[in-house]
């Protein structure tokens, strides 16, 4: 039997209870009744079947993101980032797509979806054959310097990290994952840092944090992609912030196609057409399936 999903009907302005089966008829349906591919915005829930936790679903905890003036306060803020996050990305490095990611992919393939642009930071769209990626918020798996801006890769930082700090990582094991990919943590005093190799800076992830914006030309590629879209397909995002809520305004406002899935409420419901209280995994491959005519899986 199918497990239950919560629809909202915007026309109606009120939720009706369906199932994931036709949670996948409504998404199909939506995606053929467009004049071309749509385009598709994705957040953190994009990612909990792959094992990474969202910041906001029923189940996610409360918390306080490091800011970017905290981050640039000085070498107490970025032994708290760092020790946590040394820790959790391990396991979020480690994540891999879920057929959610895949079913994306293939609706690019079968020329229902276009370009994705996701606030998610685990580079999981591409891993799962997605093209066209914007990583609107940077990759985790990227470091840069906030001195010269060279960019390296996670991992070579994460093998200095460890070097640096024998055995931390198994006295702090088990501990409690967050979205960003690090971990609940407060003793983090003893942390040794890495600096830049370039020019000894401190080190950033290659990722938009809290109080920063994101780049102009970034922003502005992807209001093009707005413009040009049939439709706009939000997935996993409640469009708390306003990075990705700006391009659900736009094209409402603009008469496009908006059609939104998602666990919960989200900011952006009113210019949606259709909006979907859904699992995502079960609504995409479903999706794919009624789209191909095969069997989902």
């Amino acid at each position: 039997m199918a497990a239950p999903v919560t629809g909202f009907d915007a026309a109606a302005g009120s939720h009706r209870t369906t199932d994931a089966e036709a949670a996948a008829d409504q998404l199909a349906g939506w995606l053929r009744r467009l004049d071309g591919p749509a385009l598709v915005l994705t957040g953190a829930g994009m990612s909990t079947d792959s094992g990474i936790p969202d910041y906001r679903g029923p189940h996610a905890p409360a918390r306080m993101p490091m800011t970017i003036t905290e981050f640039r306060s000085g070498t107490v803020a970025r032994q708290r980032y760092w020790a946590r996050s040394h820790l959790g990305w391990g396991r979020m490095a480690r994540a891999d797509p879920n057929p959610g990611h895949g079913a994306v992919a293939a609706l690019q393939r079968l020329g229902a979806a276009g370009a994705v642009i996701t606030q998610n930071v685990d580079g999981l769209h591409q891993r799962a054959g997605a093209a066209a990626v914007i990583d609107l918020h940077g990759r985790i798996d990227r470091v840069v310097c906030l001195a010269c801006g060279a960019l390296s890769r996670r991992l070579d930082l994460h093998r200095r990290l460890a070097a640096l700090n024998p055995g931390f990582a198994e006295r702090h094991a088990g501990l409690t994952q967050r979205p960003d990919g690090d971990v609940e943590l407060d003793d983090t005093a003893d942390f040794r840092l890495a600096d830049c190799l370039v020019c000894s800076g401190p080190l950033k992830p290659d990722v938009v944090f809290f109080g920063e914006n994101v780049a102009k030309p970034v922003v502005d590629r992807c209001y093009r992609l707005v413009d040009a879209a049939a439709g706009v397909l939000v997935l996993g995002s409640s469009l708390t912030v306003q990075s990705g809520l700006r391009f659900v305004r736009r094209a409402g406002r603009a008469g496009t196609e908006v059609a939104i899935v998602n666990r919960g409420g989200t900011r952006g419901d009113e210019f949606a057409g259709l909006r979907l209280n859904a699992s995502l995994t079960p609504t995409l491959t479903g999706s794919v399936a009624r789209l191909t005519g095969t069997p989902a899986h």
